[in-house]
């Protein structure tokens, strides 16, 4: 078996599973949009949900597991490719046959990478492990994962990073997604095409969605 082709499908096939998440998370904060009497328990319902649920814990294993074999994997190649090319040269036309973006994508990995280092801390640490400060309990007896997210997104300083980690992560995704079944063995041309195009869609609604909201909390 070709090692690098088993490395890219595994990256390939990890990041899709990794995009289908984003669009659950991400409509789960669109939960935080809606009037506090109504986003409170309906988010707090939902994330009481997400920990106790048998089918959920299971995906969520397989969702720490892509995580890792994602970042495994893709530093090996980051890592193969600069030991490929230990030398600059002079004349560099690298930016003819390909983007900024594509060059970068093991850099631009690692600030994702830190980022949700710093969110499972605020999080996952928090309201799954019981590490810091307690989570108090809403009026239905669940933990009030709201009032937890309502309370960063209050800070200025944690809205401003999430949002130019938005940045990033939309060029992550928009790169990775348009190459992932390229590296699965998709060669249809139009196919390719249509998927382009619906990459860049699909990267700016993250981006954007991601990078949002955290304002519009501050500012409610």
């Amino acid at each position: 078996m070709n090692s690098l082709f088993f490395r890219k499908s595994v990256i390939a096939a990890t990041g899709l599973f990794l995009c289908i998440f984003l669009i659950v998370h991400l409509s789960a904060n669109c939960i935080l949009l809606l009037p506090e009497f109504i986003a409170r328990d309906m988010y707090n319902s939902y994330s009481t949900t997400l920990r106790e649920s048998p089918l959920i814990k299971i995906v969520a294993y397989v969702l720490y597991a892509a995580i890792l074999l994602h970042t495994f994997y893709a530093l090996l190649i980051t890592l193969r490719n600069r030991k490929a090319k230990p030398e600059k040269y002079v004349v560099n036309h690298s930016n003819e046959n390909s983007t900024w973006t594509s060059q970068n994508m093991g850099l631009i990995g690692i600030v994702i990478l830190l980022f949700i280092v710093v969110h499972l801390a605020n999080f996952w640490a928090r309201i799954k492990l019981g590490i810091g400060e307690e989570v108090k309990l809403d009026a239905l007896g669940n933990k009030d994962v709201y009032e937890v997210t309502y309370a960063l997104f209050h800070n200025i300083y944690f809205v401003i990073f999430y949002t130019l980690i938005s940045i990033p992560l939309a060029l992550h995704l928009h790169h990775g997604l348009k190459s992932a079944f390229k590296s699965l063995g998709f060669y249809h041309k139009n196919g390719l095409q249509l998927l382009a195009k619906v990459s860049l869609v699909y990267a700016i609604i993250m981006g954007v969605g991601f990078g949002i909201i955290p304002f519009i909390v501050y500012f409610k």
